[in-house]
């Protein structure tokens, strides 16, 4: 099969499988329905079917979606932000610095919510974002920009939030089940609030990407390479982190960690299709959020009481990782 059928193959199935997906979500919960309720509320809507069709089933089929194709396309970027296929959304330390804000959060009872974000998920967008801020100044005070330093740096300091993390957890025993559950992460509190603060900036995000990606490609060759191709290797950098690091803390801020998505979906969708960028970061954006719309609705119905879905993208996603790389060494 040639590359390019084997794209149009793939672009097929990913969204047969999302819409699949989303009909999937919007007839599972813990009211049972059917495809005849479902119709029947297309053609006379009512208020109950509403709230469970629209505002509580299918909100949630759509966070879900975003955050794995947020998740997913941070990964893509980052990937080639660091020319390494093992990078993925938190290296740079949104997680830890994410996780840090929301443990604060239940340990001080904070429950201001604001632009669709609850309190821990307000902090955990704040203090993500300001750890990879501090990682980026942190990285040029030396007077220069080198990737190899952000890397170290951003280890660095995800250490160390996830220190004081266990630190705040130790202190206040009686949130820990709370903030546990958040650190595990799950859409159990989804709503169109959330899809409203997520959805435009993911939009923007990858609209950034798509047009950047040529820069991606060239990238690829080396900053020296690049620059003389013309591409301007300082500001695509920094256009590129800010993305992946906006994207990343969002999708931590209304769902909490969820791992391997950024790390598995773009590793697999470029032996799929390639390492060109832009069909990449498109492609991963769409197996993304096709992957953890099924994780959602194997937590949903595995077992009798709902499991946090970072259970289940781990338990997919990392013996999936492990045969990528043994097939495709």
């Amino acid at each position: 099969m040639s590359r390019r059928a084997g794209r149009r193959l793939f672009w097929v199935t990913c969204l047969a499988l999302a819409l699949a997906g989303f009909l999937l979500s919007i007839l599972t919960g813990p009211v049972k329905t059917t495809p005849g309720d479902l119709l029947r509320f297309i053609r006379d809507p009512g208020r109950v079917e509403a709230a469970i069709f629209i505002d509580l089933r299918l909100s949630r089929a759509v966070l879900a979606f975003l955050v794995g194709a947020a998740l997913a396309l941070a990964g893509a970027i980052l990937q080639g932000y660091f020319r390494n296929p093992m990078a993925d959304p938190f290296v740079v330390g949104v997680s830890s610095g994410a996780s840090l804000g929301a443990v604060l959060a239940a340990s001080l009872g904070f429950e201001a919510a604001a632009f669709g974000f609850s309190g821990p998920g307000l902090l955990a967008f704040v203090s993500g974002l300001g750890i990879v801020s501090l990682v980026y100044v942190l990285s040029l005070r030396r007077g220069g920009f080198k990737v190899e330093t952000v890397l170290l740096t951003g280890i660095a300091a995800g250490a160390l939030a996830s220190a004081l993390t266990s630190f705040f957890l130790f202190m206040r025993s009686d949130s820990y089940d709370q903030a546990v559950f958040w650190l595990l992460g799950s859409f159990q509190l989804a709503e169109w609030g959330q899809v409203a603060s997520v959805g435009p900036w993911f939009v923007a995000c990858l609209a950034a990407a798509l047009w950047l990606a040529r820069d991606m490609d060239l990238l690829a060759l080396g900053d020296e390479a690049a620059q003389a191709l013309g591409c301007p290797v300082s500001r695509v950098r920094k256009a590129f982190l800010a993305m992946s690091a906006l994207l990343a803390a969002l999708s931590v801020a209304v769902s909490g960690i969820i791992g391997f998505v950024g790390l598995v979906v773009p590793h697999w969708v470029r032996i799929l299709i390639g390492p060109a960028h832009r069909p990449l970061f498109a492609a991963s954006a769409l197996a993304g959020g096709t992957f953890l719309l099924y994780c959602d609705l194997i937590a949903r119905n595995l077992l009798a009481a709902e499991l946090p879905i970072g259970v289940i993208t781990a338990a997919v996603g990392a013996p999936f990782f492990l045969y990528l790389l043994h097939k495709k060494r």
